[in-house]
C-alpha cells in the first residue's frame, strides 16, 4: 500500500526563537531532533517527512487528518533539545 498525503507540518523552529534563546545552535540537528520526536509520538501509520510533509497508511488516513499538530508539538521539550545542540 502507498501511503497518502494528509497534512503539511511546520515542525521547525523559528529563528526568532533561537535569536531569543540568545545562544548558538546547530539549528539543523535541533530541527532533526524535533522531527524525530514528532515522529515518536505521532500514531502508528504516520510519518512527518524533513518537509514537513505528513504522509499515513491507507487505513489510518482519515484519523491521521484529523491530528492536531500544534497540541503534538506543545508535547515536544524544544529547549531540552536546543540544549544539547548548543554549539
Amino acid at each position: 500500500m502507498t501511503a497518502v498525503e494528509v497534512a503539511t507540518v511546520s515542525y521547525t523552529v523559528s529563528a526568532d526563537y533561537f535569536a531569543e534563546v540568545g545562544a548558538d545552535f546547530n539549528s539543523e540537528a535541533v530541527d532533526d531532533a524535533v522531527l524525530a520526536e514528532l515522529n515518536r509520538i505521532v500514531p502508528k501509520g504516520v510519518v512527518v517527512h524533513r518537509n514537513g510533509k505528513a504522509y499515513a497508511e491507507p487505513e489510518v488516513a482519515a484519523a491521521a487528518r484529523e491530528i492536531d499538530w500544534d497540541a503534538l508539538l506543545e508535547r515536544i521539550d524544544v529547549d531540552q533539545i536546543m540544549a544539547t545542540h548548543g554549539r
